[in-house]
C-alpha cells in the first residue's frame, strides 16, 4: 500500500523572502497531490515539526544561532492556511528526518504502506533526510513533482539528484 506524506508545510518555512515567491505554486501542487492520494484511497499523513520553547530540545542550529523556528503555540508553527483539506494523521517531529523520534515507522507498518510519496520542504533538509530514512526502514520513496521546494534552487537539485541516484527515488507526476 502506498501513502502521501506530506511535510512541513508550515508558515515559517515559507516566511523566509527565498520561499515566500515558491508558495502559491507548492500549495497548488499539495492540492493536485491530495486529491490524486484520495482517489486512490491512499492515507494522506501529515508531519509538521514542533519545538517547544525550551533550547535544549532544539536541533543544534537553532541553539547554535540562537534561532529558532516553529515554537510550539506560535504562528510560525501552523499549517499553511491556504491549505484546504484536513490530512488522515497528523505526526510531530523535532528533526529533519520524520522517522526520528516519532511513530511514523510504526504507523506506516500498522496500515501495511511499504510505499511513500513525499512532499513539502525542505527538498535539501527534511525531504532528503526522510527519504533517506524511509529507505533505511525498506520503505520505497517517490517525490511529487512540484510538491517540494528549497530556498536554494541548486541544492534542490542536487538533493534530488542524489537520492534518485544513491536510492533510486525518482520524482514522479500525478
Amino acid at each position: 500500500m502506498q501513502a502521501l506524506i506530506l511535510i512541513d508545510l508550515q508558515e515559517d518555512f515559507f516566511a523566509t523572502p527565498a520561499m515566500r515567491p515558491l508558495r502559491a505554486g507548492v500549495v497548488e501542487c499539495v492540492h493536485r497531490w491530495v486529491a490524486w492520494a484520495r482517489e486512490r484511497s491512499f492515507p494522506v499523513i501529515e508531519v509538521r515539526t514542533v519545538n517547544p520553547p525550551d533550547p535544549d530540545t532544539w536541533a543544534l542550529n537553532m541553539r547554535d544561532d540562537m534561532q529558532p523556528v516553529v515554537l510550539a503555540g506560535t504562528e510560525g508553527a501552523k499549517r499553511l492556511h491556504d491549505l484546504d483539506f484536513e490530512p488522515d494523521v497528523v505526526v510531530e517531529k523535532r528533526r529533519d528526518d520524520a522517522f526520528h523520534d516519532t511513530e511514523l515507522r510504526e504507523l506506516l507498518a500498522a496500515e501495511s504502506i511499504d510505499s511513500v510519496v513525499l512532499a513539502g520542504v525542505s527538498t535539501e533538509a527534511c525531504i532528503l533526510m526522510t527519504a533517506a530514512s524511509a529507505y533505511a526502514n525498506d520503505i520505497r520513496v517517490a517525490i511529487a513533482h512540484g510538491a517540494v521546494a528549497a530556498a536554494d534552487e541548486k541544492a534542490h537539485h542536487l538533493a534530488l539528484d542524489w537520492l534518485r541516484q544513491q536510492y533510486r527515488q525518482e520524482v514522479i507526476t500525478p
